[in-house]
């Protein structure tokens, strides 16, 4: 079977950075492939991507050796099933908020005994190897976000729960979750000091700690601190920035205003 390349580094202490995948294609996700990145993932909880999207973009991630997760809408088995069968090498789970999200989580990404994932692997047989069955209970990452206030009341609780690979936070959910503004890359103390409490009971439980940044200083930062799947940006904000960046250098030229309301006769 083809091995997770993701959970072979976590293994060796090292850390993946990945990006994120907003944008519905299968071309914008090739091309996001080819840009030195461990990992890419399919983003189907606040992405434009439905399933059938989802497959395309795995289909496209293939042609490299990046490993492709998947974010889940929810914490909803036969999704989290489906998108393993398309060939994610991983979910992400949003919204895990205690042991038993956290259980369902894992069940679903393990075939029993081990868990309730139904046989049927579809394209994935066909990008991991005819041993996929065997072995997709020890490759397939199981990563779960805590990212809300009884998330990080009952942190212990999920982080300890068997099966879980790694916790991933979504800043601006806990941000809101301790009643501050939504924002990113977030230096306020409180919200440091939590992420700072993940990354401590990870270690504790010997669990993987993931960080969503949008910038190579922080994503460089939560490397240098010991997170080892850190996300550095997505397909879209990778867009956005550099025309952005690219208009600001032209000189004798005015930039549209795209919120501006069209001229009418």
């Amino acid at each position: 079977m083809r091995i997770n390349r993701v959970k072979k580094l976590w293994r060796e202490g090292k850390t993946a950075v990945g990006g994120f995948l907003s944008i519905p294609h299968s071309f914008s996700a090739e091309t996001m492939a080819h840009s030195g990145l461990d990992w890419l993932c399919v983003d189907m909880q606040h992405g434009c991507i439905d399933y059938s999207d989802a497959v395309t973009m795995l289909t496209a991630i293939s042609t490299t050796a990046v490993t492709p997760f998947v974010r889940v809408p929810w914490n909803e088995p036969s999704m989290i099933m489906k998108v393993l069968d398309a060939g994610a090498y991983g979910v992400i789970v949003p919204m895990v908020s205690n042991r038993e999200d956290a259980m369902r989580a894992v069940a679903a990404c393990r075939y029993p005994p081990l868990g309730i994932r139904s046989n049927g692997p579809n394209r994935a047989a066909l990008y991991g190897g005819p041993d996929y069955q065997k072995n997709a209970d020890r490759e397939m990452a199981c990563v779960v976000m805590i990212e809300t206030a009884e998330g990080i009341e009952k942190m212990d609780e999920i982080i300890s729960t068997p099966g879980v690979d790694a916790v991933y936070i979504g800043p601006t959910d806990l941000a809101l979750a301790l009643g501050l503004p939504p924002v990113m890359d977030n230096d306020d103390p409180k919200h440091v000091a939590t992420v700072n409490r993940i990354l401590e009971t990870c270690r504790k439980h010997k669990v993987i700690a993931a960080m969503h940044t949008m910038s190579s200083k922080y994503t460089q930062r939560y490397i240098d601190q010991g997170f080892q799947m850190v996300m550095l940006t997505s397909d879209r904000i990778s867009i956005a920035n550099y025309m952005k960046a690219e208009v600001g250098k032209l000189t004798g030229w005015t930039p549209l205003n795209p919120t501006q309301e069209p001229e009418r006769t």
